[in-house]
């Protein structure tokens, strides 16, 4: 493990899980009120490393949706129903009785809104005793990675980001879900670095291009990030904490603990401004 960090303004140290993507966070109690240097340190180390993660922090709803809100306002999920008393906080679980997991492909959040999640906080209470883990890939460096001619190939192409794609499968058929368009290249609004943006799981078609192009174009990008290099994985443990960046990281849920369980809750924070 990367030398820790630690902040000279509170006890909190940052450990890099590798050297691209992902940071495990120590000397903070999540269910204690944030002072603003702790929420500046927090954002900071997600900027810097794209997810974060946190151990042995046993949140209720309501500390949940106050460290979301420490970093902005909640995204209410558009394909997913809330909790009845807390519509703000999705329930992700599995079990043996399960047809399908949340998450079981490589994926940014909502990207079929408008003004897709900034983040995600993802809290899980009972896990397997193996298996279940959560791999995060970092989409800035997957673009930089790209030659020069494929960037310039990308640059002012948009995509069409389907939310039928993902929940009309399990959703009553008059259901209506967003669909958005996207750069395929977005800038992040803090960082000003330019990332991949499109996915597996919601991305339709590149417009401006025939249907094969943009289905070969599509296959080449959605391999490109999935690349080990770009990756890290995060073994779970029971009241584990995954806090992503959702405009610079890609993720997916690895279903291999079938019968087993698996469950906790995410509140999703909003994003931004749309991509651009």
């Amino acid at each position: 493990m990367a030398t820790a960090l630690r902040s000279s303004e509170s006890g909190i140290a940052v450990h890099p899980l590798s050297p691209v993507i992902g940071a495990e966070i120590s000397g903070i109690d999540l269910r204690q009120p944030l002072a603003a240097e702790d929420v500046a340190r927090l954002r900071r180390a997600l900027l810097d490393h794209n997810v974060i993660f946190f151990r042995d922090q046993p949140l209720d709803f309501e500390d949940m949706k106050r460290v979301g809100r420490a970093f902005g306002e909640l995204h209410i999920h558009s394909g997913v129903a809330g909790l009845p008393d807390h519509p703000e906080i999705v329930r992700i679980h599995a079990d043996g009785a399960s047809k399908y997991v949340a998450g079981e492909d490589w994926h940014s959040d909502l990207t079929c809104d408008p003004v897709p999640p900034m983040g995600s906080l993802l809290c899980l209470h009972t896990v397997p005793e193996v298996g279940g883990d959560t791999a995060f890939a970092n989409m800035v460096a997957a673009y930089e990675a790209l030659s020069d001619r494929m960037k310039a190939h990308l640059d002012g192409l948009t995509a069409v980001h389907d939310g039928a794609r993902v929940f009309a499968a399990f959703s009553p058929p008059d259901k209506t879900f967003p669909k958005s368009r996207h750069p395929v290249v977005r800038t992040h609004p803090e960082t000003r670095r330019k990332a991949l943006f499109v996915n597996k799981q919601f991305t339709a078609h590149i417009e401006s291009l025939p249907r094969d192009e943009s289905e070969a174009l599509l296959a080449y990008l959605h391999a490109h990030c999935a690349k080990p290099q770009f990756q890290v994985r995060f073994r779970w443990q029971k009241h584990s904490i995954a806090f992503w960046d959702n405009r610079a990281a890609q993720h997916t849920a690895i279903w291999d603990y079938f019968p087993h369980i698996r469950s906790g809750y995410r509140v999703t924070i909003a994003g931004d401004g749309a991509p651009f």
